[in-house]
């Protein structure tokens, strides 16, 4: 299967990802930034060339405290009570899941035979049993191009609909509509209308995918060398891949996930806010801005909440 073909992957064409689209080594046994190392110091002074109007943009989810079906370990927040004698927050969270706005580190997901990011071994507790591949070797930041995929906008729709998911060559051809040529060190940001879709529901978002992003556009990234992937509905759902989940019984479908943090080493950032930034680039007419990440520095993690910001 290849882009060209316009056709999802098969079970068997998607086993073969996990070699033809593995990135192990292809930086050194010790590397710990995978696609990162696409984002070179020209990639970086490309992306600063395109601040022009000097607009900035969070593309960030609100710290979410209040617990539910998508949210059962809910962010804590609280501040210190009257007479304390000091303005202090306290803050905590679980980073991962469909609600926070954050980056997941390359160590995040194992494969099917529990190995991480460039063959290294995870522990019985599912963390990494070595230092490698955690959060805090992005502590840099990522500075890069940003181009934003709209697809409603493309389809003409307010979100992309269960059954209907983003395909790779669909990709390509907003890619084209947009006027933009992919590049090395890009990072893909893929709207699929998480809010337009939520406004027409009565029940509440739950924890399982629902819509969003099919396996077949890892081709597209690892073809056109994209550094990092940024949506706001993640992976589509299992029905919707045609293929089983590689994360099993999990409600939430692992298809992009699975290939791209261990085998192909790209970070993801999940559950971003793509409306304003959407409204920003109709608005403006162009849909690259510089985009930065800056994950916290925690040592040992497996990910970080961030505010990504485009800048134009």
């Amino acid at each position: 299967m290849t882009l060209a073909e316009r056709k999802p992957p098969s079970e068997a064409e998607y086993a073969e990802y996990r070699t033809r689209f593995c990135n192990w080594h292809r930086w050194g046994e010790n590397d710990e930034l995978g696609t990162l190392n696409l984002v070179t110091d020209q990639v970086r002074r490309n992306a600063a060339s395109l601040v022009r109007e000097g607009r900035s943009v969070s593309l960030a989810r609100p710290l979410d405290t209040r617990s539910g079906p998508a949210n059962p370990y809910p962010a804590h927040h609280m501040q210190a009570m009257p007479g304390s004698g000091g303005m202090l927050d306290y803050v905590g969270m679980f980073i991962h899941g469909v609600v926070l706005t954050h980056l997941d580190a390359l160590c995040h997901l194992p494969t099917e035979d529990g190995r991480l990011w460039n063959d290294r071994p995870m522990a019985a507790n599912r963390m990494p049993a070595t230092h490698h591949g955690t959060v805090e070797f992005m502590r840099d930041g990522i500075v890069t191009r940003g181009v934003l995929y709209d697809v409603p906008r493309y389809r003409g729709t307010d979100f992309v609909a269960p059954g209907q998911p983003v395909h790779g060559w669909e990709l390509a051809d907003i890619a084209a509509a947009e006027g933009i040529e992919p590049r090395s060190g890009d990072a893909v940001v893929i709207r699929s209308g998480y809010d337009a879709f939520w406004r027409t529901e009565t029940r509440e978002p739950g924890f399982e995918s629902v819509t969003g992003v099919h396996a077949s556009s890892i081709e597209f990234l690892y073809q056109n060398e994209a550094a990092l992937l940024m949506w706001d509905f993640q992976d589509a759902p299992t029905a919707d891949q045609g293929i089983p989940n590689p994360g099993g019984r999990s409600p939430m479908a692992l298809h992009v996930h699975h290939i791209l943090l261990p085998y192909m080493g790209m970070p993801i950032v999940d559950n971003a806010d793509l409306e304003a930034l959407a409204d920003c680039c109709a608005e403006l007419g162009r849909w690259e801005f510089q985009l930065l990440v800056a994950p916290l520095h925690i040592p040992g993690a497996t990910g970080s909440p961030v505010n990504p910001i485009a800048v134009f």
